[in-house]
């Protein structure tokens, strides 16, 4: 860890992305040419854990990998990257992953197979506790399995420790698990699935408040983004205008800013217009990981807007 400073925790998935860009994304049954394949690290929680890292603050990883090329290979890109990896355990099963289909106008399709993810249960997490109590702040997702986000989301609680929460893939969540979510992070999609498919903005933002959450952030891509606390009027964050080029991650980048900025001590939209900047920067390079911003980038982008 750097000096004295409480780390970030990331417990997420760690996936190996298969990347496909394809003119369009293609119909049931159709079979396209794509224009080129790559492979690159990914996974939502590990994607999080280097976005942390490459903002220049302590990340600590929580998953699981397979013990096979993929799983040994994600292992040594994370430790690459700056991030903790002694609490990464491996398992029998295949390590994770993604097959993401990207268009021309950089949006993308994506199926995930979870793998070694789903190896990452209770019995696993509760054993970090000693850990979970070091921790600043907690960084989480959806991509492994609900039990286990559950499990975390009732230790932050007891620990009185903030966890923010990207639910996503979109499911049905236990009741009462967004009491103890200090911000919930979806994007519209997203927002429409947990509140209401026909709610504008302000009635989803509502919605998701009487659910338990106690701040949310609705990501909006290219339109920035929305932050709103129960206590406040709602605060609108506009995003850099850039060409996007590749979609995938950007969710990621962003929650992992939002949480240093908040270690960093800004206050929560300071926090969102650092992670909105670095969000931003992610569309403009393909690749999940390999797209993350660094922090000089992002006070670039930022301009004087935050005080370092």
């Amino acid at each position: 860890m750097r000096g004295s400073q409480r780390p970030i925790v990331v417990v997420g998935s760690i996936n190996m992305d298969l990347v496909s860009t394809v003119p369009r994304i293609p119909n049931a049954g159709e079979t396209i040419f794509a224009r080129d394949f790559q492979m690159h690290p990914g996974g939502k929680g590990a994607n999080q854990a280097v976005g942390v890292a490459r903002l220049d603050y302590p990340a600590v990883m929580i998953g699981m990998v397979g013990q096979d090329a993929f799983g040994k290979q994600l292992q040594e890109q994370l430790k690459k990257e700056g991030v903790d990896t002694t609490h990464v355990g491996e398992c029998t099963a295949a390590t994770g992953s993604a097959s993401i289909l990207v268009d021309a106008t950089g949006e993308n399709s994506i199926v995930v197979a979870a793998g070694a993810n789903l190896h990452l249960t209770p019995e696993v997490l509760r054993a970090k506790v000693d850990l979970l109590r070091e921790a600043g702040v907690v960084l989480t997702q959806l991509e492994i399995p609900l039990e286990t986000v559950q499990c975390l989301a009732e230790m932050c609680a007891e620990l009185h420790l903030p966890l923010i929460l990207d639910p996503a893939p979109a499911q049905t969540l236990p009741d009462g698990m967004l009491r103890h979510v200090t911000w919930l992070t979806p994007n519209e999609t997203e927002a429409q699935f947990y509140a209401g498919w026909a709610l504008q903005n302000e009635e989803m933002l509502a919605k998701l408040f009487q659910a338990g959450a106690q701040g949310v952030i609705l990501k909006r891509g290219a339109l920035g983004s929305v932050l709103a606390e129960k206590t406040h009027l709602p605060h609108v964050i506009p995003a850099p205008a850039v060409t996007a080029v590749d979609t995938t991650a950007a969710g990621d980048a962003f929650n992992a800013a939002f949480a240093v900025g908040l270690m960093s001590g800004y206050g929560a939209i300071d926090s969102a217009r650092f992670a909105t900047a670095a969000a931003a920067i992610s569309v403009t390079r393909p690749g999940a990981q390999p797209s993350l911003a660094i922090r000089s980038e992002v006070m670039t982008v930022l301009g004087a807007g935050i005080a370092t």
